[in-house]
C-alpha cells in the first residue's frame, strides 16, 4: 500500500527527516536512502509518496520513496533487475543439478529434500515479509532470512526476490545475501572433497 504526506523536518548533515502523512496519524521517519532518487535534495513541504517499514527499533518509517511527480519504475535499477534474474535462474540450475546428481546417485536424499524444503520455508518468510510490509504489521526481521538462505533457503530467496519483488534493489541486502549463497556452496563442494567425503556420506 502506498502513502502520501509531506515532508515537515528535514537535517541535512545526518539525511534523515520526517513526513506528515495525509491521512493524519505520527509522523513518519524517512532516511535518504529510501528514496530512489537520492540525487535530488529533499525540502521541506515536498509532497512525498512512500511505502510503510518498520526500522530495528520496532518503529514505522518510509520507504520505496518518491518525490510527487515521480513514478516509482522510473528510479527500480537496471542492474538489480538483471541480478535478480540471474540470481533466480542460478536457483532454479542449482535445484536441477543436485536432482540430477541424485537421480545419479552422487547426491544424498536427505541433503536434496533439506534443500527443496528449506528453499520453500524461505519463499514463504520473503511473501510473508512482503505481505506485512504493505500492511506495515510485524516484519521478518532480515538477519533470519539471511540465516535461511544460509542453511541451504537461498534457491528459495533467489526465486522469491524477482517474483514478489521483494528485497531485490535493496544494495546492501543483497549483498550480505550473496555472501550466504557463497558459503553455503562452498561448504557444499567442501564436503564432496575426498578428505571430507565421510561427513556427506551420513546424509546416504
Amino acid at each position: 500500500m502506498r502513502y502520501k504526506g509531506k515532508l515537515i523536518k528535514w537535517n541535512v548533515d545526518k539525511a534523515f527527516g520526517f513526513i506528515q502523512p495525509n491521512a493524519g496519524g505520527a509522523d513518519i521517519f524517512i532516511h535518504k536512502s529510501a528514496l530512489f532518487n537520492r540525487k535530488r535534495t529533499p525540502q521541506i513541504n515536498d509532497i512525498i509518496t512512500f511505502s510503510m517499514n518498520k526500522g530495528k527499533d520496532g518503529r514505522c518509517c518510509a520507504s520505496d520513496a518518491t518525490f510527487s511527480g515521480e513514478k516509482l519504475k522510473n528510479f527500480q535499477s537496471k542492474k538489480n533487475t538483471s541480478l535478480s534474474a540471474f540470481s533466480s535462474y542460478l536457483s532454479l540450475l542449482f535445484l536441477a543439478a543436485i536432482t540430477a546428481a541424485y537421480y545419479a546417485g552422487q547426491f544424498p536424499q536427505k541433503l536434496l529434500l533439506s534443500y527443496f524444503c528449506l528453499s520453500m520455508i524461505t519463499f514463504l518468510a520473503y511473501a510473508f515479509d512482503k505481505s506485512n510490509a504493505r500492511h506495515g504489521a510485524w516484519r521478518v526481521k532480515e538477519s533470519k532470512l539471511h540465516f535461511f538462505a544460509l542453511i541451504g533457503g537461498w534457491p528459495g530467496a533467489a526465486i522469491a526476490q524477482p517474483l514478489l519483488r521483494h528485497k531485490s534493489q535493496k544494495r546492501e541486502f543483497l549483498m550480505v545475501f550473496w555472501f550466504t549463497v557463497i558459503i553455503n556452496i562452498s561448504l557444499l563442494i567442501f564436503l564432496y572433497l575426498s578428505a571430507s567425503r565421510k561427513y556427506l556420506d551420513i546424509l546416504y
